[in-house]
């Protein structure tokens, strides 16, 4: 079978990687769950789950069920998107490389001769115990580098700060429910208007700015899940295009693979 690379989760970070892999000529095989809780799904493969077919940027993607379809969409340069979060597929179907970009912070052991090659996105990572390399995830000196040796950084808890705001950015849902969305990602939002309810309960922008992600419309979420991101910047393109903070991890995911010879001289055969 042709050697592909196996990306385990469909967010913004893990569809950086795809990003990065894909422009250079990589299969990658996204693997997602039944419902999975995007809210920067205007730039996540994982849409596909719920649309059939998406689009990051330039690159399309489409829900698949069987090998035969995902062998199928590597024709048509289409990214596959499969639903198979125990990842049962890899017994029949073996990946090369496997990419954990569920970005859960905290991981049982995972069997690292799951594949050739497994890497381990950000915080809950130990090079050597659940993975054999890690990369850095939060910003900062050390994104998207490389660690053959030990772990990065622990989760701090903190978005990342944008302008004055860091976790205020951040939309929480305020009880257990159903999510019934008012505004849709790329609109604009004053301070106070409301953005989502969730079991009648409405969600409303902290700030004047722009909806960066909105998790899916009819998602059922337990309280305190992540439900949205408004961004201060006027500046809509950051909705619809992929960050640097994905691309860097992407580049770093990119160089894990090609450091090891035996995975290299691989990854483009016919």
């Amino acid at each position: 079978m042709k050697p592909y690379v196996l990306i385990w989760g469909g967010g913004d970070l893990a569809s950086g990687v795809v990003m990065r892999l894909y422009r250079v000529g990589i299969r990658v095989l996204v693997v997602e769950m039944d419902q999975p809780r995007v809210v920067r799904r205007s730039v996540s493969f994982a849409q596909a789950v719920f649309d059939g077919e998406t689009r990051v940027e330039d690159i399309p993607g489409k829900l698949v069920n069987t090998p035969d379809e995902i062998e199928q969409s590597w024709k048509t340069w289409t990214v596959p998107v499969i639903i198979d979060p125990q990842l049962t597929l890899i017994q029949s179907f073996p990946p090369l490389a496997l990419i954990d970009a569920r970005m859960q912070k905290k991981y049982g052991p995972l069997a690292l001769d799951t594949a050739d090659l497994v890497i381990g996105l950000g915080p809950g990572f130990v090079a050597g115990e659940n993975c054999h390399a890690a990369i850095e995830t939060n910003r900062g000196h050390f994104l998207g580098r490389v660690f053959w040796k030990g772990s990065p950084e622990p989760d701090t808890g903190v978005p990342g700060k944008v302008q004055a705001y860091a976790r205020e950015r951040v939309l929480h849902a305020p009880a257990d429910g159903t999510i019934e969305a008012i505004k849709s990602i790329g609109d604009d939002v004053k301070n106070g208007d409301p953005i989502l309810s969730v079991n009648g309960i409405h969600v409303l922008a902290p700030f004047d700015g722009v909806i960066r992600g909105l998790i899916n419309d009819g998602i059922f979420v337990k309280k305190g899940t992540k439900v949205g991101d408004v961004d201060p910047r006027p500046e809509h393109y950051r909705c619809w295009t992929v960050s640097e903070k994905s691309l860097a991890i992407g580049g770093g995911v990119l160089e894990a693979l090609l450091t090891k010879e035996s995975i290299r001289f691989k990854l483009w055969q016919d």
